[in-house]
């Protein structure tokens, strides 16, 4: 796997599910980790793991929503390590589900202002943070339904398609600079977003298994490793893309 002795890895919603197993992925492969997470105990419980497997790692209560939050977490990363390598932009939510014509305000400014204005923001700090270190690579966390659309989750989906399109455009403009810009697009992964809407739709998580032509849903880890590749220097050609860790979902 990647090798990432020397540099500097910033998670955010690194206290469960995918960011809990991406943050402990990079701290194996040899990086610093910075984890946002906006609760506290689940961003420090991942610390903590992380320094008992002898790796070394911080921990910031971050709202990616909120302007100071973030750009907080960034300096943080830079002034305890130095400078900034890698960064996964997984802090999301799911929003309520519901058609539509049945959605409100609130709903959409929740989903919207974490989902893309919080990855807008990330991306702001961590690209200025890469350009003083000369590079580095960006993965944000999109979904398969920012590739399709899904009734019942229009907004959510709305928000997804939008980090495919600030994927792309901060790929175009930074990709000279020496920095990648990816995406993946995670189908049904056992995190507890999926626990939820299993729970809300009356069913078990392990039900969705047949939406994959693989057969089962994802695990956090699989996902993990898709990132540290996108963030590797053996994906250095890669950039703009979105890579679906679906199990097959959006080839049917």
């Amino acid at each position: 796997m990647a090798d990432f002795d020397g540099k500097v890895a910033l998670v955010s919603g690194g206290g469960t599910g995918i960011g809990r197993a991406t943050a402990i992925a990079f701290a194996r492969e040899g990086a610093q980790v910075v984890i946002g997470n906006r609760n506290s105990e689940a961003g420090e419980s991942v610390v903590d793991a992380i320094r008992e497997s002898g790796g070394e790692a911080s921990f910031l209560r971050t709202d990616v929503a909120v302007e100071d939050d973030i750009k907080a977490l960034v300096d943080l990363a830079v002034s305890k390590y130095g400078r900034l390598d890698a960064a996964f932009n997984n802090a999301g939510i799911g929003g309520l589900s519901g058609p539509l014509a049945e959605q409100t305000n609130e709903n959409y400014d929740e989903v919207m202002g974490t989902n893309v204005k919080g990855l807008w923001l990330s991306m702001k700090y961590e690209i200025q943070a890469m350009l003083k270190a000369g590079g580095g690579a960006i993965v944000n966390n999109s979904s398969v339904g920012g590739l399709l659309g899904f009734a019942g989750v229009g907004i959510y989906s709305a928000s997804k398609h939008a980090v495919m399109g600030l994927t792309k455009s901060g790929a175009l403009e930074y990709s000279a600079h020496g920095i990648r810009v990816n995406a993946v697009n995670p189908a049904v992964i056992r995190t507890p977003m999926a626990e939820g809407l299993a729970r809300e739709r009356g069913v078990e998580t392990d039900d969705f298994a047949s939406f994959h032509p693989i057969g089962r849903i994802g695990e956090p880890e699989e996902v993990a490793e898709a990132v540290l590749w996108l963030c590797s220097d053996k994906a250095s050609f890669v950039t703009g893309t979105a890579t679906c860790v679906d199990g097959g979902f959006t080839i049917q």
